[in-house]
């Protein structure tokens, strides 16, 4: 039934399907080149049983409330426990996403008076949570060190007296780069601020012991991390790592954190789990980083693709329509490679994002750029 009402949601569809950037839901289908289970651990046997386990001892899958009610359950708490020592930090809170602790974190602990610099290709749910923000905000130059000290500079002859957060991805999502977080944590100091590091791409999967890139940072006391679960983990939810009186002032004062209900207990096993096989198996680390490496060559020798350095390998394309007709045949061919377009990406950069995990080997990698090569080569403009 059509209704007056929603013409101007159908209209908005069909703006964005005329420029090829209307969205729709898809099934898991073919090999696995689009998903963030960098390790392979989603599906791992050892992750199933310990959740199984966890199941047989009486965890509950539901929490039944927020944390500062009847959620919070011993399996959050050791979490935390845990994940603040691995990760380093001195204290972790566990959320129900990266998006949900990003908007927590922005929303909540720069205040009034303050400055947040952020770097332009920074996380959706960053800057969602900036925009819940007290504070004023500024977006620089991707991965441009100058640009954040400048902005920090003009702010503070501007009248600006409260502290700079500037705010970061260790290792940016759609690009594969990475962000000079010792230069920035250095410049953090020098102006009194705060380092917010958003681990999710490189959590378990770079660092020290897949620790993550900012790993070491943490001990300086004005760093706060993020590393999410359902990424390298293999689980759902977000941790963050932060000194204690601001994880203690975010269980008073963020919203989403006292009012949502608690993540699923079950999950911060898993998660927990997830932690101990980052320690048990490295060789997960050291095949990835073959497969990557591998998956570079190949990219650069037949479509001269720049290495990104990480496991995260864009493939640009450009056109909007024609990233999206090269992703579809490579659906064809078994290959779940997905087109990523504006506003995800900035306007005129559409690209297929490759995503190199342990789901997949050398060979099924050459079969997918192979027929990558000839797709592109077919719709040629």
């Amino acid at each position: 039934m059509n209704s007056p009402a929603l013409a101007r949601y159908e209209a908005t569809l069909a703006g964005l399907a005329r420029k090829s950037r209307l969205r729709a839901l898809s099934p898991q289908q073919g090999v696995d080149f689009t998903s963030n289970d960098y390790l392979g651990l989603a599906n791992a046997p050892r992750l199933k049983a310990a959740i199984a386990a966890a199941i047989e001892s009486g965890v509950p899958a539901g929490a039944g409330g927020s944390r500062l009610l009847r959620g919070n359950h011993a399996e959050h708490e050791a979490l935390e426990t845990e994940a603040a020592a691995f990760f380093g930090s001195e204290k972790a809170l566990y959320f129900g996403s990266g998006f949900s602790a990003n908007v927590a974190l922005f929303s909540s602990l720069p205040q009034r008076g303050d400055l947040i610099v952020h770097d332009a290709l920074i996380h959706a749910s960053a800057h969602d949570g900036i925009s819940a923000s007290k504070a004023q905000s500024v977006s620089v130059s991707h991965n441009h060190v100058e640009s954040f000290d400048r902005a920090i500079r003009e702010w503070r002859r501007n009248g600006g007296k409260g502290h700079p957060w500037i705010a970061v991805e260790s290792l940016y999502s759609m690009d594969g780069d990475k962000a000079p977080v010792f230069e920035l944590a250095d410049l953090a100091d020098r102006h009194d601020g705060f380092l917010v590091v958003d681990e999710a791409h490189a959590s378990g999967v770079l660092g020290p012991g897949g620790r993550g890139i900012a790993f070491g940072l943490e001990n300086r006391g004005n760093v706060l991390m993020l590393h999410t679960c359902g990424k390298a983990l293999g689980v759902s939810g977000a941790l963050l790592g932060l000194p204690t009186v601001l994880a203690d002032y975010l269980v008073n004062r963020a919203r989403n954190f006292i009012y949502s209900t608690a993540p699923s207990p079950l999950m911060a096993a898993g998660v927990r789990e997830a932690l101990r096989m980052i320690v048990d198996a490295p060789e997960r680390r050291t095949e990835l980083e073959k497969l990557k490496n591998f998956a570079s060559e190949r990219l650069h020798s037949l479509l001269g693709v720049r290495p990104s350095g990480s496991q995260i390998l864009p493939v640009m394309i450009g056109d909007n329509a024609r990233s999206l007709r090269i992703a579809d045949r490579m659906h064809a061919e078994g290959f779940d490679v997905r087109a990523i377009r504006p506003p995800t990406v900035p306007e005129g950069t559409a690209r297929l994002r490759i995503s190199i995990t342990l789901n997949v080997d050398e060979d099924q990698i050459a079969d997918m750029i192979q027929r990558l090569a000839v797709a592109i080569e077919k719709d040629r403009p």
